[in-house]
């Protein structure tokens, strides 16, 4: 399942006619745009989805310090159409929806429309771009954003598990050639029947802790499925880093199953200053709409259990473009963060610090 078919499946779909064109007439693809409904929790809902308009919280001075860098752990870049001529898209990846990077930087909302699309507006400070699974192992278009803004972005790779080992020396090159400093394992990607821990992808993993770059976890179907390959993973390398996408997709738990999911997840703490965890894509593992309140226990046992310094949020843009836009994804977690009285400083390290600590020296405060 790629992620475009995660994003549309069973799941009713709108189109948006802005009522304000201009604002949006810069940008290819963006003079309508298409926004999923939420099935409905507990009451039937419209198809429709009304889109809100987020209230201003995310620069509370008593949840996070001004002299913080905001960095985004995870984001995705992919051609615009004009660029796919030259980044062609992998067959049967096509994206349907804009990700290209300038529609990532511009300000593309107007003063009345208060929807925050963007990095600039949102005000973050730089990103960990994440190969896109619309170019797979193609990695030109995000290396091409990497050397044009080398202070702003760093990139993480898709790691290739084909069988004759090539992609080890592909992951070495990236890392060692252009702005690659960490690498994303697709455990969909290993060939049928095989799984993260066979002989090449402990070299690749090993090969990560080698270079110092973290291993990004993308447990898309459920984090009980890898975990056994995590854990034995990180037992048999300790020296690799590894972060885990999207709180491992967990979601807090409502049954038996995903509360078993929940304390894997929280488990993985035992593995001290190895183990990281991304509080990102709050729409995939949320079961209400913006802000998602409902994640506050996630967060709090998070960071109760692997300490604020090990958690890092992220947007998953352009996604989230479509559930409730940019700057409210920092918004959420920031509300969230209150709801669990978090403090400032812990607020700090999860919206940047904590990624600049793995990656020294990349964002510098001037």
């Amino acid at each position: 399942m790629n992620w475009i078919s995660f994003l549309e499946e069973d799941m009713a779909v709108a189109t948006l006619r802005l009522t304000i064109p201009l604002a949006f007439s810069t940008h290819p693809l963006t003079s309508s745009l298409r926004f999923p409904a939420r099935k409905s929790i507990g009451n039937s809902t419209s198809s429709f989805r009304t889109v809100r308009m987020a209230a201003n919280v995310g620069s509370d001075p008593e949840t996070t310090s001004s002299a913080s860098r905001v960095i985004d752990s995870h984001l995705h870049v992919w051609a615009s159409p004009q660029e796919a001529a030259t980044y062609p898209y992998f067959p049967g990846q096509e994206p349907t929806l804009t990700g290209d990077v300038e529609f990532l930087l511009k300000v593309l909302s107007s003063a009345q429309l208060k929807l925050s699309w963007n990095m600039e507006e949102a005000r973050v400070d730089g990103a960990l771009i994440v190969q896109p699974i619309n170019h797979k192992f193609d990695h030109s278009l995000v290396t091409s954003v990497l050397k044009k803004y080398p202070s702003k972005f760093v990139g993480c790779c898709l790691a290739n598990p084909a069988e004759d080992s090539s992609g080890i020396k592909e992951l070495e090159s990236l890392v060692l050639e252009s702005n690659y400093k960490a690498v994303r394992f697709n455990p969909y990607l290993w060939p049928s029947g095989q799984k993260m821990t066979n002989d090449v992808g402990k070299a690749m993993f090993s090969k990560a802790g080698e270079l110092g770059v973290p291993v990004g976890f993308m447990c898309m179907k459920g984090l009980d499925l890898h975990i056994a390959e995590i854990e034995e993973l990180c037992t048999e390398f300790p020296k690799t880093t590894v972060l885990l996408d999207h709180a491992g997709f967990c979601k807090v738990p409502e049954n038996g199953e995903a509360k078993d999911t929940y304390t894997q997840l929280m488990e993985l703490s035992r593995f001290p200053q190895q183990v990281y965890v991304k509080f990102s894509a709050l729409f995939r593992i949320s079961r209400t709409g913006f802000p998602y309140q409902d994640l506050t226990p996630l967060l709090s046992q998070v960071v109760s259990n692997f300490g604020a310094n090990r958690v890092m949020w992220g947007s998953d843009f352009p996604f989230v473009v479509l559930e409730c836009g940019y700057k409210e994804a920092k918004e959420a977690v920031t509300i969230i963060a209150k709801q669990a009285s978090l403090s400032s400083s812990d607020m700090d390290w999860i919206l940047g610090k904590t990624l600049m600590q793995i990656f020294p020296g990349q964002w510098v405060l001037p």
